[in-house]
């Protein structure tokens, strides 16, 4: 998908009363879990149980 096409998508999914901060997170947002996509298609993700364990570490 082009990323004007993203973007339009993800402002067309806000409600017509969305604030520009809201459009930009939701921006931000979107782009963020489409670079974390591809880092997995690429191979750079970790398992699911590897994941756990990290996490542990932060909920001490």
């Amino acid at each position: 998908m082009v990323v004007k096409d993203m973007a339009r998508s993800v402002i067309d999914s806000l409600p017509d009363e969305a604030t520009m901060e809201e459009i930009i997170d939701a921006l931000y947002i979107r782009t963020k879990f489409e670079h974390g996509e591809q880092e997995i298609r690429d191979g750079k993700g970790i398992p699911h149980e590897q994941a756990k364990e990290r996490l542990k570490k932060w909920l001490k």
